[in-house]
């Protein structure tokens, strides 16, 4: 799958999160200017492994330990059949690198990695859906 496409579909995938009735208690965006961003991760399985293979080297590698690191938020983490998992971390802008390390060290090998940096775009999705159905 092309890069594009790979966005096209992690957008799309994004969009149908938020319409799930966890995503609704989801945390409030934090305001402009707090020196925080979203990032989403992907940790796409190994299919090439069973599940207890990669929950063992997981285990091996210290992965719920490092991950994530102390003081960066979790806004939501689901599970994607077929793709693996798909974590939203609100983080401080100068703790990007810990976040990164804590993947590389800890993930890599039960799992391959995407990272997307995001934004909330609940709140003028709903408004602009608003504004077409009540023109």
């Amino acid at each position: 799958m092309g890069r594009i496409s790979r966005w096209m579909a992690a957008a799309g995938l994004a969009g149908a999160l938020c319409a799930t009735p966890a995503a609704a208690q989801a945390p409030a965006p934090a305001p402009a200017g707090d020196g925080t961003f979203l990032l989403t991760i992907f940790l796409k399985h190994d299919q090439s492994k069973p599940l207890a293979k990669i929950n063992a080297q997981l285990a091996e590698q210290g992965f719920f330990k490092a991950f994530p690191p102390p003081g960066v938020q979790v806004v939501s983490w689901y599970v994607v059949m077929g793709i693996g998992q798909v974590v939203t971390l609100r983080v401080p802008a100068a703790r990007l690198r810990e976040v990164n390390q804590a993947i590389e060290n800890t993930a890599w090998g039960g799992y391959s990695t995407e990272f997307y940096p995001t934004y909330d775009f609940k709140a003028v999705g709903e408004q602009k859906h608003a504004q077409a159905m009540n023109p």
